[in-house]
């Protein structure tokens, strides 16, 4: 009897996958496809076929090759790697690869190869630097002299779904030293002096090695989209990635990193669809300070990856502040250094009241006495005068929104790469009617933060007041989409409830409005538009219990309160003011 040829056969595996792909596309999607196309035809192709290579597979921006020989399998990725850098030397736009290689038994289906080998080489290429090579132990040993290139012994490593650790090697072109894996010191490295995280690899729990790729490529966009954000301190793809796959402790990372936040997260992918799950530790004390689950139809890989990374990064930046300044009012008030007065005037600003605002004012006071050149201790001061007058607490509108602007422009000339300081600017000048160079603060403010959706939505509110209240909805959806647990959700709610009033659609204006309403009673413009809105629809018994709470609330609320509104279009005042008179709201 003829006996069944064997499926398996030991080969040289090569994966590698483009660095930063998301972002790339991000940027500009057709000119990135381009450059990967003529990445493959004119260089990667060629030097897989010169040296016997055979591609297996493209998987999204990643690919998966064979090779009978190891030493041909080294040698085509070395050749790789030495192209792409000589001609990012000359300036030509370049794809940069990650690469691993690895030496093992694999399974043969058609055309298809799986098994323990493939598997291994995945993870060398996740822990390859941008533009270099990894490799295993028994591939290093069993090239030795002959690649032509000194591989660099980067210590064991522990990886998912491997049950052994694994030893890797590395190569780059510029000679990089290799990250060696963490090691926790005998004294726990010291705190930065501003907020700090490390975002651990995602967690890919859909058995499904294809979503690998999404998971690394998700993990690097949501730590670049923190690192934008100059108030933390972040831990670099590199010295996270080496937890890959390793079951380690936050508080274990926290100290090997020295950060203060873990972000850690999972990804799960079932037919169509992918659940994606995060959450923000705070290292320590193993308090969870934030947690969000995403479910989405995984249709557009891409403008989901986008999505995903931009709510994670928005609510992350909002949560590390809010915390950051809850830990600083448990503090001896009497201890507190500029940071720490800076953090809790922060915290007390986003309480909303007059009492949290007059103490939010002395401690940025108390931070410009330490240091007068202290830039966020300049928008406090102004962010804090703004609200006061905007929130109708100012004994004098107009006065306090001049010292709102000078205290602004401090701050930016203070520190001009600091988003939040311009997002505050902007906010001043568009409340003194000063709507071009307002919007220009607050769109330079998100060029410098792009994930700030803080910065959108008030950018989106502006163009409501502006006239463009189409433009204005959109920036509001997004900021809402972005950060929905950020606590300031209310002013997003009333500048949707304005932007749907000004385009006539006064149902959904009311309905935002209440929304607003419902999530903070103070906040006097949520009853304004309500209560318009409700007037226009001719829901008569609605309007007058709007009414009679917003009269409780504001006993000296009139119509005449919305010429501080910076409404640039006359005609939409008295459009509002006729809504207001027809509820029965005082001049």
């Amino acid at each position: 009897m003829e006996k069944k040829a064997s499926n398996r056969r030991l080969v040289a595996i090569l994966a590698a996958d483009v660095v930063g792909y998301s972002r790339l596309m991000g940027a500009d999607d057709a000119g990135t496809l381009a450059a990967l196309r003529h990445h493959r035809e004119t260089l990667f192709n060629p030097a897989v076929e010169a040296h016997n290579g055979r591609v297996v597979k493209l998987i999204g921006d990643g690919t998966l090759v064979e090779f009978a020989s190891v030493v041909d399998a080294v040698a085509c990725a070395l050749e790789i790697q030495r192209a792409v850098a000589e001609a990012a030397k000359s300036g030509d736009r370049a794809i940069t690869l990650r690469i691993g290689v690895n030496l093992g038994d694999i399974i043969i289906d058609g055309n298809d190869i799986y098994g323990d080998g493939v598997n291994v080489a995945a993870r060398l290429e996740a822990l390859a630097e941008p533009g270099g090579v990894c490799v295993s132990s028994i591939v290093n040993e069993s090239v030795g002299n002959r690649a032509g290139a000194a591989f660099t012994d980067a210590g064991e490593v522990s990886v998912k779904n491997i049950d052994r650790p694994i030893r890797v090697w590395k190569w780059h072109p510029d000679g990089i030293a290799p990250v060696p894996r963490p090691i926790p010191a005998d004294v726990p490295l010291a705190l930065p002096d501003r907020p700090s995280i490390a975002v651990l690899p995602f967690t890919n729990m859909s058995g499904d090695p294809e979503q690998e790729y999404f998971a690394d490529g998700l993990t690097e966009d949501i730590i670049t989209g923190l690192s934008r954000v100059r108030s933390l301190f972040v831990i670099a793809r590199n010295s996270v990635f080496v937890y890959k796959g390793r079951a380690v402790s936050v508080a274990q990372v926290g100290q090997d990193l020295g950060v203060r936040y873990v972000l850690e997260g999972s990804l799960r992918k079932s037919s169509n669809r992918v659940r994606i799950t995060a959450q923000l530790i705070e290292a320590a004390t193993d308090h969870h300070v934030w947690a969000e689950k995403f479910d989405r139809e995984l249709v557009e890989i891409f403008d989901l990856q986008d999505e995903i990374t931009r709510n994670v990064v928005a609510s992350t930046q909002t949560q590390i502040m809010l915390a950051e300044g809850g830990s600083t009012r448990r503090a001896t008030p009497n201890d507190l250094d500029l940071w720490s007065l800076v953090n809790r005037s922060i915290a007390r600003i986003h309480e909303l009241t007059p009492e949290s605002h007059a103490d939010a004012k002395g401690l940025a006071q108390r931070a410009l006495d330490i240091d007068p050149k202290c830039g966020p201790a300049w928008r406090c001061l102004s962010i804090v005068l703004y609200h006061e007058a905007h929130m109708l607490t100012a004994s004098d509108y107009d006065a306090t929104l001049v010292k709102a602007l000078e205290s602004a422009e401090r701050s930016v000339a203070l520190d001009r790469n600091d988003e939040y300081a311009h997002w505050n600017l902007g906010n001043v000048l568009v409340a003194l009617r000063r709507y071009d160079r307002g919007i220009s603060a607050l769109q330079r403010a998100i060029e410098i933060n792009p994930n700030y959706s803080t910065a959108s939505g008030s950018l989106g509110t502006s163009l409501c007041y502006a006239g463009r209240a189409a433009e204005g909805i959109e920036l509001n959806e997004i900021a809402i989409r972005s950060d929905p647990l950020n606590p300031s959700i209310f002013f997003r709610y009333s500048g949707l409830a304005l932007g749907h009033y000004l385009m006539g659609d006064y149902a959904q204006a009311a309905e935002w409005a209440r929304k607003s309403v419902q999530r903070n009673r103070a906040w006097y413009l949520g009853h304004v538009y309500l209560l318009a809105a409700l007037a226009q629809l001719g829901r008569t018994e609605e309007a007058e219990a709007a009414r009679q709470e917003y009269q409780t609330l504001f006993p000296r609320a009139v119509i005449s309160d919305l010429a501080r509104l910076p409404i640039k279009n006359p005609g939409d005042v008295e459009d509002l003011a006729a809504a207001l008179r027809k509820a029965g709201l005082p001049e």
